[in-house]
């Protein structure tokens, strides 16, 4: 509890808005106390989605914090990108960079290496809940953050695409021209010489 204003803060400085108010419970989510119950919310505004709740994490609190900047970046995304591939990726690393990566355990990126790492840079997913978009989405943003981008300047980025945008698209409209970085991202990662094995394969710092 003490530490809401914290991330509260930290979620206005990647998105570049004041959010609104929100309520949030911490329980035993599912019956866990360690974090892996997840955190949950109706909607993605302010409005009808401002009641949030997440698992209890005893013995590990910045678990409690990872969950609720999760989802309070999505309250953040104006309704645009909640539900899809872009959005899950983004409220993901949103929780990592304010938590200094404490929920390791939800990493998805090595789920995607192992799938043959299919193409989700030029296409989204219309789903939240699926592991090779949302890590392919998590390994792409670690790669841009590594190439100097900013989380604030992704994040506000995939908000002005919309639920249609692509990290393709992404890449474009902050770097400027039509080029598809689909073959750099394969070729840089290629070259990592553990593979990818987490969530950051480049081991990018999350600048908020």
């Amino acid at each position: 509890m003490g530490d809401a204003d914290r991330v509260v803060s930290a979620n206005d400085r990647i998105f570049g808005t004041a959010g609104g108010a929100v309520s949030v419970i911490v329980f035993a989510l599912g019956g866990a106390t360690d974090g892996t119950g997840g955190a949950d919310h109706a909607s993605c505004d302010y409005q009808t989605g401002n009641d949030i709740e997440v698992c209890a994490s005893f013995g590990a609190p910045a678990r409690v914090s990872a969950l609720f900047e999760a989802e309070l970046s999505e309250c953040s995304m104006g309704g645009t990108l909640c539900g899809v591939s872009t959005g899950e990726a983004l409220s993901r690393w949103c929780a990592a960079a304010i938590s200094d990566n404490a929920l390791t355990d939800f990493a998805t990126a090595p789920q995607w290496a192992q799938d043959g790492m299919p193409d989700y840079v030029n296409s989204t997913e219309p789903t939240d809940q699926d592991a090779d978009s949302t890590g392919c989405g998590m390994a792409f943003i670690s790669w841009m953050l590594h190439g100097g981008s900013t989380l604030p300047e992704i994040a506000r980025g995939l908000v002005k695409l919309g639920s249609a945008g692509t990290f393709g698209g992404l890449y474009s409209a902050l770097r400027g021209g039509s080029t598809n970085p689909w073959t750099a991202f394969l070729t840089d990662v290629g070259a990592l010489s553990g593979g990818v094995t987490s969530d950051n394969p480049f081991g990018s710092a999350a600048r908020v």
